[in-house]
């Protein structure tokens, strides 16, 4: 650590009160003496010492947390509410022969988890008929009838994946028909549980696990942990092979990346186990949606989250929801190349719908951000936009405006449906609410990050002003305290692959273990181009001629991509993340710019 940088750790770090995107940089803060310890311990640069500190890590656990284990942190299963007793009626079906039925959320932490499901329970003679709603059609959660449904096949029971935690008339109809239900879900729970054989959730009121960081494929993982240990009280495996469920890490890894939960303790293990089971190549589903992708292992965190889950996400969105959950579930080669091209198509269809949504809300916000009553929440609205696509363009929004967002979809007859994305310090769920419980709204609600809404179209102007109006205060404070937080001060000859090596080995990073951003002082652009349309690939030197290489994502219409572009001989602060660019054989450290600052 420089003295210039550690002189900074009280203030705005390198002097940068507003950036270019208009936030003020401060180092995050870390143990500097506990830095250089776990520096010392690790023979490696005071920048690794100071990323691991300021993540709670101490000297006396550093080696362990680059290399996390399973075993180290894998919780008991009897320690979740009803866990045993829904592990023992699963159990009790499976003795009978099934057939099991499931019930999958339409997203990738559903289609991840009944996949674990049905590959447990194939090998074991387990029919698993499934059902995933229509994500236009149907919306979130079970029905009564949608689980009957699954009676009238012949299933004595049903496990629910990712939903089922707030279906109080779903659960209470399939009681009443005479079918047990058990609930894996994650989703926040208050008040008493719904009627179930079993509802297992970290985050019900009850639950003494700990692990309400968990997404429903980690819950998933560990009930499948719980009934096999039943299954070989009862003696069950005598004579038949047992499931291997440590092959189901790279499904659990892929679960919890994308559903966006903490990568702290088992999820860290659990993502961190599951990249090598990833890149393997076991499942034939991931393999093909890789080969369609021109990706190539070994993977990690990046390609769950960014390559595999928008594709297996798209078929949710705008086509086939239950693509995913078959995609993941398949052992035939044959098939899943065939799902695979599908979902690459409809995904290729979803950025195609999402780019025109969001150049249509985008107009429709410009025409709004400068008028003379620039709303606090940007709300846009237009005729036909899916439901699956409103939320990620709401998300680009934010983005561009640093403000939140609603984007609403109408659909025939003058219903919306939208989504709405807020910024931090600001609760745009409690708003929507709230403003529900006044009559704006025919359903709306969330939590402070994420939202949504169903409104008729007349109403939509006066949801607008009075949302702004409920949350002009704290848009207000947020965005004059915004703040980016940076990891260390480097320079660009330290910026290089065994730096980049090491920082990867302090991963998988997520929310709960960020991926570290680094600030480079006092450099010239020495060329910055627009790419892909959106993007800015540039380069960056320092004073002695140093160069450093990057690219600026979804920049190329913001202050960001406009000042790369427009730099001149004007030095800049630099913040950025470090990536290790692989490309023909050649490898190389990329800077993934995250912020400027004029020097």
């Amino acid at each position: 650590m420089t003295a210039e940088a550690a002189s900074e750790t009280g203030g705005a770090f390198l002097g940068v009160e507003r950036s270019i995107s208009g936030k003020s940089w401060r180092l995050r803060e870390a143990d500097e003496a506990h830095a250089l310890a776990i520096a010392r311990a690790l023979d490696a640069p005071e920048a690794l010492g100071r990323i691991l500190s300021a993540r709670g890590v101490t000297p006396d656990i550093a080696q362990g947390f680059l290399k996390p284990t399973l075993k180290g942190e894998f919780p008991d299963p009897s320690s979740f509410a009803d866990m045993d007793r829904g592990a023992a009626r699963i159990a009790d079906e499976i003795e009978k022969g099934g057939p099991i039925g499931i019930f999958a959320d339409y997203d990738v932490d559903g289609a991840s988890s009944a996949a674990q499901l049905i590959r447990y329970l194939r090998p074991l003679g387990i029919e698993t008929p499934i059902y995933v709603p229509d994500r236009a059609k149907e919306g979130y959660g079970p029905t009564g009838e949608s689980l009957l449904s699954l009676k009238a096949k012949g299933c004595g029971a049903v496990i629910t994946v990712d939903c089922g935690a707030a279906a109080y008339e779903a659960l209470e109809a399939a009681a009443e028909g005479g079918l047990d239900v058990v609930v894996l879900d994650h989703h926040l729970m208050q008040g008493e549980p719904p009627r179930a054989a079993a509802m297992i959730n970290p985050n019900r009121v009850d639950c003494a696990s700990g692990q309400g960081h968990l997404a429903a494929a980690g819950v998933t993982f560990i009930f499948l942990a719980a009934l096999a240990r039943e299954l070989r009280r009862r003696d069950y495996f005598k004579g038949r092979d047992e499931p291997d469920i440590l092959s189901f890490l790279d499904l659990a890894a892929l679960g919890t990346v994308c559903d966006i939960v903490p990568l702290t303790g088992v999820n860290r293990a659990i993502v961190a186990q599951g990249a090598r089971v990833m890149s393997a190549q076991g499942n034939a589903g991931l393999k093909a949606l890789a080969e369609s992708a021109g990706a190539s292992p070994p993977f990690a965190e990046y390609h769950a989250g960014f390559i595999f889950g928008p594709r297996i996400n798209a078929g949710g969105r705008i086509g086939d929801s239950s693509l995913g959950a078959r995609l993941l579930s398949t052992d035939d080669a044959e098939e899943a190349r065939q799902i695979a091209g599908e979902l690459e198509r409809l995904n290729a269809d979803r950025k195609a719908i999402e780019t025109a949504v969001v150049d249509e809300a985008s107009l429709a916000a410009d025409r709004s951000v400068v008028s003379d009553t620039e709303p606090a929440v940007i709300v846009a609205s237009g005729e036909g936009w899916p439901p699956g696509v409103v939320g990620l363009a709401a998300s680009r929004l934010v983005e561009r405006y640093g403000r939140p967002a609603v984007v609403v979809g109408i659909e025939e007859g003058g219903l919306g449906r939208g989504s709405g994305r807020s910024i931090k310090g600001v609760n745009l769920g409690g708003a929507i609410s709230d403003l529900r419980k006044q009559g704006l709204l025919e359903s709306g609600g969330g939590h402070a990050m994420a939202a949504g809404v169903s409104i008729r179209k007349e109403n939509i102007p006066a949801f607008e002003s009075a949302l702004s109006e409920r949350l002009a205060d704290e848009v207000a404070a947020a965005t004059a305290t915004a703040s980016l937080r940076l990891d260390a001060l480097i320079s660009p000859s330290a910026a290089n692959l065994a730096l980049v090596e090491m920082v990867q080995a302090a991963g998988p990073f997520g929310p709960g273990n960020p991926q570290p951003v680094f600030a480079f002082s006092n450099l010239r652009v020495a060329y910055a181009e627009r790419v892909g349309g959106a993007h800015v690939r540039a380069a960056f030197e320092d004073s002695s001629g140093l160069r450093l290489n990057a690219i600026a994502f979804r920049v190329a219409d913001t202050p960001v991509g406009e000042a790369l572009l427009n730099a001149g001989d004007r030095r800049v602060n630099l913040a950025a993340r470090l990536k290790l660019d692989e490309w023909n054989g050649r490898r190389r450290v990329d800077a993934h710019v995250v912020d400027l600052a004029w020097r």
